[in-house]
């Protein structure tokens, strides 16, 4: 993933909201969120769905001393976590991956090809998006604060459709409107991640509209959209 989406409110967002029972706030909705920006994040806490805010990099500065104390370590990009790495012990989603899985809400992302020039981006068909994600729980030591991190899980790229987009990668997007995937998914005591193997390999379940933009920050369209399809089997 690029590393770039924004959250519109919208009659898409608003559906989102009622499926999943939560409620979203104007001031958590953004036309632009960029890694280490503040995001809504979806969780699981004695057994009910809360919104929380979490800055966009799951691996924090973990020094009280550090003058960057619980913000985004950039030593590791860690905004995104590699779908090949959540079965490695040593990696930092690992651990995240079984015990604090969320969902983060968007309307919208932006793939870059990796030229620094050529940028997309990308909406499900008349729906909202929801990233599955992973998150942490940092307590601040000096103020006694629960701080949020999280990140987005990605996965292989999905060729050939993507290979114009961003031969890299493309984030999980998970159906909210699966209740049982949801629940499961949202549960921090449902650690047989083994069911959740089918959701790692990419695919388009829901249609696509890709636009063509002039830069990430902007969203500016340039090109006219066009649309991937869902696959057989996929829907």
């Amino acid at each position: 993933m690029c590393g770039r989406f924004n959250l519109i409110d919208s009659p898409e967002i608003q559906w989102l909201c009622e499926s999943l029972g939560i409620q979203l706030y104007s001031e958590q909705c953004k036309p632009d969120i960029a890694p280490g920006g503040s995001i809504a994040f979806i969780h699981c806490k004695g057994g009910e769905r809360l919104v929380s805010e979490a800055t966009w990099w799951l691996f924090l500065d973990q020094d009280p001393d550090s003058s960057n104390y619980l913000k985004p370590n950039y030593k590791y990009a860690s905004f995104n976590s590699r779908s090949d790495k959540l079965s490695n012990k040593r990696a930092i989603a690992y651990t995240p991956y079984r015990e604090s899985r969320c969902l983060i809400p968007a309307s919208a992302f932006v793939e870059g090809l990796g030229d620094k020039k050529t940028y997309h981006k990308i909406e499900l068909e008349e729906s909202a998006i929801t990233f599955g994600g992973l998150y942490k729980e940092h307590l601040n030591r000096d103020t006694g604060e629960i701080i949020y991190s999280a990140s987005i899980i990605t996965l292989p790229p999905l060729s050939p459709q993507w290979d114009n987009i961003h031969p890299k990668s493309m984030p999980l997007m998970i159906d909210f409107e699966n209740e049982e995937l949801v629940e499961k998914w949202l549960d921090p005591n449902f650690q047989n991640v083994e069911e959740f193997s089918a959701l790692l390999e990419p695919k388009i379940s829901k249609a696509m509209k890709v636009t063509k933009i002039d830069r990430p920050s902007k969203w500016n369209p340039i090109e006219d959209s066009f649309m991937i399809l869902v696959e057989d089997g996929a829907a």
